[in-house]
């Protein structure tokens, strides 16, 4: 296994700390001469034939496969494309189905709002008497009723770092007869996750935060391979048929997990995604998590140490959250402008979180150190108290 970080896999401007991975990762070295060989050498050249000779057809499973690795699940069990809410809207879809009796969608107020927009979308569709009930993170497994059909939960919470204990969960939900769905957007390439030893039914997620797909990356959706073949897509598109080039007038689902595709395949994204994954061939999800959790205790330490404003609103236990930071401060996207503009990339989330992600692959003490530095004589100084800092874009 590779030693980390593994700085030289990536172009990271000089200069800059990158705590801003668990949104949008950075750009692997590889990457640009892959896509540029999709553009002239298969596109370019092959033009139509690029969807035998270049096998793109082959891409959202042979790309899955990788994914699969990094989350514990089975190799044919994941598909790539489309993007987050659409897979969240197929596989929630899915899962109603599986328990027609029952009327409740069960899930906490740390989702991520688009899981809530989409169940909430899904709900007018159908037009019948479901409910969308949401409780704290704290108890959803005692909110877990015989009405309940499926409990659909983000894995770590985007704002806290919090992190649902995904067996005890999943053993929670199977108890009472409900159908388990996770969110992993904040976990893959994250924290460990065991798909197939949990036993969930389905889950989903983003490849552009911590496994470095880019801006638009595609979503990948997660089926349990011996339920996928009785699971009902709503979105039949063609490319989920059995066999899309017979051309036949009536939908005939795929036995796998290809009846999760809908339309054409983002060749150029999944050429992107497919070399990014390749920096994880001789990591260990092991490794990482270690790491992340010591670069984010670090962090925490020097931050109470240096800058008494912020407050702790993530876990202190590192067992107990993800591999990101948030502290609250009254000033704080403020302060995060100036941060940004002092080469030191976090994020903030409303209402006055500031939100910083620690990857192993590309992040070290010395990084954690120096950012802390700055950010303390940003606060000493007020820094962020000028009129540029407090002016909002539509991305925060």
């Amino acid at each position: 296994m590779n030693k980390l970080p593994l700085k030289h896999r990536f172009d990271i401007p000089a200069n800059m700390i990158y705590l801003d991975g668990n949104s949008l990762g950075p750009l692997p070295r590889g990457v640009p001469e892959r896509v540029q060989r999709m553009l002239t050498a298969e596109w370019g050249h092959h033009l139509i034939k690029g969807w035998n000779v270049d096998q793109w057809m082959a891409q959202p499973q042979r790309v899955g496969d990788q994914i699969a690795r990094l989350i514990g699940a089975s190799e044919g069990s994941i598909s790539v494309g489309d993007t987050l809410s659409v897979k969240i809207f197929q596989a929630l879809s899915a899962a109603l189905k599986m328990r027609p009796d029952r009327n409740v969608l069960l899930s906490d107020h740390g989702n991520f709002p688009t899981d809530l927009y989409m169940a909430e979308g899904l709900i007018r569709q159908i037009d019948k008497a479901y409910e969308l009930r949401l409780v704290s993170p704290e108890d959803v497994a005692s909110s877990i009723t015989s009405d309940v059909a499926v409990v659909m939960l983000t894995h770590v919470d985007y704002r806290t770092g919090r992190l649902h204990d995904m067996q005890s969960m999943t053993d929670a939900a199977h108890s009472k007869g409900a159908v388990m769905l996770w969110d992993l957007a904040h976990s893959a390439g994250a924290v460990p996750v065991d798909l197939q030893s949990c036993n969930a039914e389905m889950a989903a997620g983003c490849t552009y935060k911590y496994l470095n797909g880019g801006p638009g990356a595609p979503a990948f959706i997660y089926a349990r391979p011996d339920l996928v073949a009785d699971m009902e897509p709503a979105l039949s598109g063609w490319l989920g048929h059995d066999e899309p080039f017979a051309f036949e007038l009536n939908y005939r689902p795929a036995p796998d997990i290809e009846r999760m595709r809908i339309g054409t395949p983002p060749v150029i994204q999944l050429a992107a995604l497919e070399e990014a994954l390749s920096v994880w061939d001789d990591v260990s999800m092991h490794d990482i998590r270690k790491a992340s959790i010591d670069l984010c205790d670090l962090f925490i330490s020097e931050v109470e140490a240096h800058c008494p404003e912020l407050s702790l609103v993530s876990p202190r236990d590192g067992s107990q959250r993800g591999s990101q930071v948030s502290f609250a401060y009254e000033h704080g996207f403020a302060a995060m402008q100036a941060l940004i503009a002092h080469n030191v990339i976090g994020d903030f989330r409303a209402p006055d979180i500031m939100r910083f992600g620690f990857t192993p692959l590309y992040i070290d003490e010395t990084d954690v150190r120096a950012a802390v530095a700055i950010l303390s004589d940003i606060l000493s100084k007020r820094l962020w108290d000028k009129p540029e800092f407090h002016k909002r874009g539509r991305v925060t």
